[in-house]
């Protein structure tokens, strides 16, 4: 067997955008090269942030990378969304040091997709073993690899590591030729419901959606305030600077929409998403003005919209949240992968997913019952 050789980039601005994307491909956008340097060149990682950029690089024969890892050394648990925090208590009460451990992510981004991003996909077992050497010779508790896309799950599984499963709740475009097609869909009193929602949440506002060039200086100064606003209420101190949103404009393009709801020309709100391939990703909102159901008029069924004028596949809108069901979006699995090299902790990590895998189980076949689409 050709011996392979693997080596530690010191953040992926070190790495040519085109070897990176070469690597990463354009379907998903939050492990793209644009992205992830964005949020380096911004500050939002690296520094004191807790994320210290470390991605792990297999080159080709060409001495071009062929396979790349995200990988980021973690100093806590934050900006993740799978959650480990009763793993780290259990091994620092065990008398371990859980952190530093190492990161395959898209960093505050729990958006499912590609973490072995390869040029050459023969060598994911090799990016995978070089992932678990750089645990090994640095003594870390762990590594992992979150929000893993579904082809990922028997690559990860075949190298020993844990599979954890989760749920998120996404819309699927089956097709529809407009939003009306949609609700056709649903049951009466939900496609009732929605629109006595939606009539409700724009009710004297415009609705804007902006990408490319059209969003100005003064469109991403509302929108800081907007993320701010929900960031302080919802995890103390936003994970991504000021300087991000307009980074995100310049590197992506026309793979950023904005979408404001405006009062008398001056916007109150806002939902930030950006454009795969196949999908719309749903990331931040905020607003500065309460008006009921505008979250779920921009963030909702605003993204339905724009997905179908797009001809998107699907609508993806973030981690958690039940409410979502009733707008149309239903319950679909997603999963990460977890080495943990220490064999007693892998064994009590190993009975705590089997436990929990149950349970994930019994949930989202009870949340199916919930959505609102028509029965029979």
């Amino acid at each position: 067997m050709t011996s392979i050789t693997a080596r530690l980039a010191d953040g992926v601005r070190q790495i040519a955008a085109a070897d990176w994307d070469a690597c990463a491909g354009s379907g998903n956008p939050f492990v793209g090269h644009g992205f992830l340097a964005a949020l380096e060149e911004s500050g939002a990682v690296g520094g004191r942030s807790g994320w210290q950029p470390l991605p792990i690089v297999v080159d080709g024969d060409d001495g071009r990378p062929a396979a790349i890892a995200p990988a980021y050394i973690k100093a806590h648990s934050q900006g993740e969304y799978v959650f480990d925090h009763g793993w780290a208590d259990a091994w620092e009460r065990a008398g371990g040091d859980y952190y530093p451990k190492l990161q395959i992510a898209s960093p505050f981004s729990p958006v499912p997709g590609p973490r072995l991003l390869l040029r050459d996909p023969a060598l994911a077992p090799a990016l995978i073993g070089a992932v678990q050497a750089v645990v090994d010779q640095n003594d870390l508790s762990s590594a992992h690899a979150t929000f893993i896309e579904a082809g990922e799950v028997p690559v990860f599984e075949a190298a020993g590591w844990l599979i954890r499963q989760g749920v998120q709740f996404h819309w699927t475009n089956r097709g529809y030729a407009d939003f009306d097609g949609f609700l056709d869909d649903l049951a009466s009193r939900k496609r009732k419901a929605i629109r006595k929602e939606r009539a409700a949440a724009v009710e004297g506002l415009a609705i804007r959606h902006l990408s490319g060039d059209a969003i100005r200086p003064e469109h991403w100064d509302a929108f800081w305030t907007f993320y701010q606003d929900t960031g302080s209420r919802k995890w103390g101190t936003p994970y991504l600077t000021r300087a991000t949103f307009p980074l995100l404009g310049e590197t992506l393009g026309d793979r950023v929409l904005l979408i404001l709801a405006e009062r008398d020309g001056v916007p109150i709100a806002g939902a930030l998403n950006l454009v795969g391939d196949d999908a719309l990703y749903g990331r931040y909102w905020g607003c500065t003005e309460e008006v009921p159901f505008l979250h779920f008029e921009l963030c909702y069924y605003q993204a339905i919209e724009a997905a179908i004028a797009r001809g998107l596949q699907r609508v993806e809108a973030g981690a958690q949240g039940e409410h979502k069901l009733a707008r149309g979006y239903a319950p679909v699995p997603t999963w990460s992968a977890h080495y943990i090299p220490h064999p007693d902790f892998r064994r009590a990590v190993a009975a705590f997913l089997a436990r929990e895998r149950e349970g994930v189980a019994a949930d989202a076949d009870y949340l199916e019952t919930l959505t609102p689409f028509k029965r029979g």
